[in-house]
């Protein structure tokens, strides 16, 4: 893969945090954007930590199969793996660990990047591909980009809300 590509999905995901205000809508741009750049990324979402209960992860904006994984215990799964050690987790071959939570037959490998906003947790991007160890570190070093842009999106929209009060 093409250093190349990770370069120009990062600058369009940066330029378009810049001109929305609205988290849902970034969300959504870079759930669609990654995987028709990037075909191994099969299943691009991501989870957020509800607002209301800090111990349970949300589905949001993601691209495709649909998952019954909707709400996601953070002592559960790949996901919650990656809330509770507050770090990103690669597993090269899903059938081979124990935490993974079963959404489709054909992912065979995994990688969630953690979302933070001033420096805490509060989501975070989770990618499923259908090739065994899908995910170099150039992925984890480009997704840790994009999740840093998501929590600056962030800090940055929630400061202009806390503001306008």
């Amino acid at each position: 893969m093409s250093e190349n590509v990770f370069s120009q999905i990062l600058a369009e995901v940066s330029a378009f945090a810049e001109s929305t205000n609205d988290l849902a809508t970034l969300q959504n741009f870079i759930a669609e954007i990654i995987p028709q750049r990037l075909p191994y990324y099969n299943w691009t979402g991501f989870y957020m930590l509800d607002p209301k209960d800090s111990e349970t992860l949300v589905l949001g904006p993601f691209r495709g199969a649909p998952t019954e994984h909707v709400r996601i215990p953070v002592n559960q799964g790949i996901c919650g793996a990656a809330v509770a050690q507050n770090g990103t987790v690669i597993v090269d071959d899903v059938n081979s660990d124990p935490r993974y939570l079963a959404c489709s037959l054909e992912t065979r490998s995994e990688i969630v990047v953690p979302i933070r906003v001033n420096g805490a947790v509060v989501g975070e991007i989770d990618i499923d591909s259908h090739d065994l160890a899908a995910f170099s570190p150039r992925d984890r070093e480009f997704l840790e980009k994009s999740a840093a842009i998501v929590g600056g999106f962030i800090e940055r929209t929630q400061a202009v809300s806390s503001d306008a009060k």
